[in-house]
């Protein structure tokens, strides 16, 4: 294992989310489980997150740490106080300022995004730096995500350049999403304090407003994102969402590393979340599954009959717009039922949370989140859609192959490093892919999955076999990671 001047890493995590105390999406599970690998590979790892309304001291156990903790801006000290958990071993730590955090929802209200996003976040940035001094913690790496916790790598090199505590300290900002970049008009820019400039278009200005991850993008000492696929995409239009340019500029010091799964929790061996285990040489229990599934979904119990699932947020990235224009024609022309969770977009929710009226027994719909039935749907259907316009990484995907739900898929982004596409003459592949995001281009894969339930039963045994010795390991990916930190720290010695 590589380890600065042979010795362990101390690294910090700054994020937004991380299960088990918060997550909206993949980000929360990636800073949930990256950071325990790296722990066990023996560095000092610590997390720190915001304390948002919803996340209980009292489950949590958190403590107070520090005292109250002044925090630095463009508009002078900001005062908060910080708690301390546990999370798999490693410390976390959480800052609260019950103005910025205490509320409901975390980016948003449940329509609307937050006004004083860049000040929430531009405060927590710079709570991150500031924590990691009152605690005497000189971190080798800072590891911060997305557009949320952006702004740490530039307020290392512009706040903190001549601060000798942090002169060993790189950066590796990671890009879980390249659409949502963080931007705002340019009214915060004095409360962030990141001098007039840096207020150009190679680092923050955009379009007359802030874009929190442009700016980390020229700052940080290496940049990372969630699949090798993803991380070639966002070097061109329309992947990059409008920043190609200056990733182009980086990228010799951007990598692309597939997220890996928590087995712990997405394993049908092990899972207790579901009726039945089940593993790849014995699937009778995932028979039951499907039974359970069905009457959860209040689906007609026809043995002969495959499910395809979809959990998933409703948004245009998902692509399930366009599964919406030819839903009814799969449901008249296909013996095929639905088990659908999903939640956003108001439109969609409607949609598909009124097709069990319209078509019952053969569409179960829930509209929202569920642990538990979302994994029931990942053990008890035989596909798994997941109609993407584009797509960093997913996990969904991961997960599905893991219980030998056979993705039904577009091949963008991680879907397409992880899913093995179906060849008919042969039988090999673990999973149907496309690649037009069209409406014709999803009637004819579900079609082609499902006639392959039915008129090719040996292929599907043999893709569900296959699928399920399928492995994405976190620790593949955390000494990846590794690796990156290297180069981030080398990079770090020749920033003038």
């Amino acid at each position: 294992m590589k380890k600065k001047n042979g010795k362990k890493l101390k690294i910090l995590f700054a994020a937004s989310e991380a299960v088990p105390f918060i997550k909206t999406g993949g980000l929360g599970d990636v800073c949930g489980a990256l950071p325990k690998i790296l722990k066990k590979l023996g560095h000092d790892v610590r997390l720190v997150l915001p304390r948002y309304w919803s996340i209980s001291k009292e489950k949590y156990g958190l403590k107070p740490v520090l005292g109250p903790m002044g925090v630095s801006t463009g508009n002078g000290i900001v005062w908060c106080q910080v708690f301390e958990g546990k999370s798999d071993g490693f410390p976390v730590y959480f800052i609260e300022h019950e103005s910025y955090f205490g509320r409901a929802g975390l980016y948003d209200d449940g329509n609307w995004e937050f006004g004083d996003n860049p000040e929430r976040f531009g405060f927590f940035s710079r709570a991150c730096l500031q924590l990691c001094q009152d605690l005497k913690f000189q971190p080798d790496i800072i590891h911060c995500h997305d557009w949320q916790t952006a702004l740490v790598a530039p307020y290392l090199k512009i706040w903190e350049q001549r601060n000798p505590f942090f002169a060993g300290t790189a950066s590796v900002f990671s890009i879980h999403n390249i659409a949502y970049q963080g931007t705002f008009t340019a009214d915060a820019y004095g409360f962030l304090g990141l001098g007039r400039d840096n207020f150009t278009d190679a680092k923050f200005e955009n379009f007359g407003g802030i874009n929190f991850m442009k700016g980390s993008i020229f700052y940080a000492d290496a940049i990372t994102t969630v699949s090798p696929t993803y991380a070639k995409e966002i070097l061109g239009e329309p992947g990059a969402n409008g920043l190609s340019i200056y990733i182009q500029r980086r990228k010799e010091d951007l990598f692309g590393i597939l997220n890996g799964a928590d087995y712990d929790h997405w394993d049908p061996e092990v899972d207790q979340l579901i009726p039945a285990n089940y593993y790849s040489r014995d699937l009778s229990g995932k028979k039951l599954c499907k039974e359970a599934l069905r009457k959860e979904f209040l689906l007609d119990p026809k043995e002969r009959v495959p499910i395809v699932g979809i959990v998933s947020r409703f948004v245009e990235q998902k692509g399930f717009q366009y599964l919406m224009l030819v839903m009814h024609r799969i449901l008249r022309d296909m013996d095929v039922q639905f088990a659908i969770i999903g939640s956003g977009d108001k439109g969609q929710e409607d949609f598909f949370g009124g097709l069990p009226a319209l078509y019952p027994g053969k569409v179960g719909a829930w509209i929202g989140y569920n642990e538990r039935k979302a994994h029931l749907i990942e053990a008890g259907a035989d596909f798994f859609l997941m109609p993407s316009l584009y797509e960093p990484c997913g996990l969904n995907q991961i997960y599905s192959l893991k219980y030998g739900t056979l993705p039904i898929a577009r091949a963008t982004g991680g879907l397409k490093d992880t899913i093995i596409p179906y060849e008919e003459k042969s039988g090999f592949g673990t999973g149907f892919l496309y690649y037009q995001g069209t409406t014709a281009a999803i009637y004819d894969t579900v079609g082609w999955a499902v006639s392959t339930y039915y008129d090719r039963p040996e292929h599907m045994e043999l893709m569900r076999k296959r699928a399920m010795l399928q492995h994405f390991s976190w620790l593949d990916a955390a000494k990846q990671y590794e690796d990156v930190y290297q180069k981030a720290l080398l990079r770090r010695e020749t920033w003038q």
